[in-house]
Parts: C-alpha cells; sequence; structure tokens
C-alpha cells in the first residue's frame, strides 16, 4: 500500500496495488475509489484530504490473532 498527499491540491491518493482500473466509483463527493476488472479495490481518492480525511492522525497498526 503506498499513500500519497498532493499539497497544491489536497488531495490524498492511496494505492492498494497495482491492478489496471477497469472503473471509478464515486462513493461521495470527495472519495473516488478505483475497482479492477473482477471488481476488487485498486485506489481511493480522497479530495479536501486535510479537512475530510483526518491526515494528521494517519498510522498504522497490525492487530493479530488474540491467543486463547
Amino acid at each position: 500500500m503506498k499513500i500519497r498527499y498532493f499539497v497544491d491540491t489536497d488531495t490524498a491518493l492511496i494505492d492498494f496495488g497495482d491492478s489496471p482500473v477497469a472503473e471509478t466509483k464515486e462513493i461521495s463527493e470527495n472519495i473516488y475509489i478505483d475497482v479492477d476488472g473482477a471488481g476488487n479495490l485498486v485506489s481511493m481518492t480522497i479530495e479536501h484530504a486535510k479537512e475530510t480525511g483526518a491526515l494528521e492522525e494517519l498510522g498504522y497498526r497490525e492487530v493479530g490473532k488474540a491467543s486463547a
């Protein structure tokens, strides 16, 4: 996964894979997703990302299976 932020347009682009994009779907006024031919998520675009995407809080944590 790659996350890129474009300061000049306040746009975040999250890439989930390298598959060719078959279709772009509008999820809301500021969020778009790209899917491949099988309907799998390829990328997500967030417009007005600082305002709507909480970029300052961006983090990553892998959560494993809890032991018994």
